[in-house]
């Protein structure tokens, strides 16, 4: 209990400006999590549909792998549903990579999506608290100019103290949320280097099984 009174009294201590602190935290927190689980599924969903087609693309069996790629909503399988689309038409391995470069294009910016709006929380969040502590300190000289002098050095520390509250605060979400930005960031270049894989993969798939049995690729 002593530890909630101590959490309740220091955001009282804060005064106005904990107010919208406390909202971009709010906000920061709700991306944060949002982005977490968004590309968890993301990349389970491409290991899973990948780990089906690859077996199919090996074989040369590029009809069945259409089949499960354009009902997938993983990007894997959109990215090889795009390069098994423009192989319907004659070309080389240079326009089937444009097709699926294409659809990264769609793609990437999905996965990365609303996670710069965490580095830019944590930039905001610092700066609404160094003007909540200059705020607070402006008041605090202000009040100790007009008080008996007796009392302007305990005045003055406990206005200084709770000035201080707000860039603390700050600080305590600011740091966190910078990790949170990086570690994102981590997550969603590793899914990136996973399609840019997958792509490379197929297309040598695609190569090696048109080279070998150039007639039976071209039948499926």
């Amino acid at each position: 209990m002593d530890a909630f009174s101590t959490v309740v009294k220091f955001f009282q201590d804060c005064g106005l400006f904990i107010y919208p602190s406390a909202l971009i935290m709010a906000l920061g927190v709700a991306i944060a999590i949002e982005r977490f689980l968004f590309l968890t599924k993301a990349r389970n969903e491409n290991r899973k549909v990948w780990a089906e087609v690859l077996p199919m693309l090996q074989k040369g069996q590029f009809r069945d792998v259409q089949g499960v790629t354009s009902h997938s909503d993983a990007a894997v399988g959109k990215i090889v549903n795009y390069g098994l689309t423009r192989m319907q038409s004659p070309g080389r391995r240079e326009d089937y990579d444009a097709a699926m470069e294409e659809g990264m294009m769609e793609i990437v910016p999905r996965l990365e999506k609303r996670t710069h709006y965490i580095a830019t929380f944590a930039n905001v969040i610092t700066l609404v608290g160094l003007l909540g502590t200059i705020i607070g300190l402006i008041k605090g000289f202000t009040a100790v100019a007009q008080v008996n002098p007796a009392e302007k050095a305990e005045m003055l520390s406990a206005s200084i103290s709770i000035a201080m509250n707000n860039t603390a605060f700050a600080l305590m979400v600011a740091i966190p949320f910078l990790l949170i930005h990086s570690f994102l960031q981590a997550k969603t270049s590793e899914i990136v280097d996973g399609l840019e894989a997958a792509k490379i993969s197929f297309l040598n798939l695609v190569g090696r099984v048109r080279a070998e049995h150039p007639p039976a690729a071209a039948a499926r």
